[in-house]
């Protein structure tokens, strides 16, 4: 389990242990480094996501190691309160960033191994906290530093727990 401690609550993720587990193991060193420590939810589209894990309050992005293997075909879904890696249109482009479903989005789901079909790994599930999460969805968003549906107000992960 993890808990991101926020500045507007705490969020406690349980993740899949069978499932992803590069995913997994990858998720797990950049909250061991202390990587999110400091970063953001730097995109927050109600009805849909809160994406974070790659931005200072400052929108710098924090450098990243390598790209890991998307394991999105491996059956996990994209439902409401899943965590999953965020990436680029290029499949197997995730590293840090990360996404919490805030409702269910099917669409992002693995249907095939083509560059559209291949989906979003979700990797765990919110087992405290969605109401944080609801919370976090209605703060006012815009383009900030070149990036659309960022909170004006920072929501800032001050502190990553791991609970074996």
């Amino acid at each position: 389990m993890v808990i991101f401690t926020t500045n507007f609550g705490d969020i406690e993720i349980e993740l899949d242990t069978t499932t992803a587990p590069v995913t997994r193991k990858n998720f797990l060193q950049y909250c061991e480094d202390g990587f999110y420590q400091g970063t953001i939810f730097h995109r927050v589209i109600k009805g849909f996501m809160i994406q974070g894990g790659g931005f200072t309050a400052k929108m710098k992005e924090k450098p990243t190691r390598e790209s890991i293997v998307n394991e999105a075909n491996r059956g996990l879904k994209n439902t409401l309160g899943t965590i999953a890696m965020a990436r680029t249109d290029a499949p197997h482009s995730a590293s840090a960033q990360f996404f919490i479903n805030t409702a269910d989005n099917a669409f992002l789901d693995h249907f095939s191994t083509t560059n559209e079909g291949w989906g979003y790994c979700a990797f765990g599930q919110v087992t405290a906290g969605l109401e944080v999460i609801k919370q976090i969805e209605k703060v006012k968003t815009g383009m900030v530093a070149g990036h659309d549906d960022v909170p004006y107000e920072p929501i800032v992960i001050e502190q990553v727990t791991i609970k074996e």
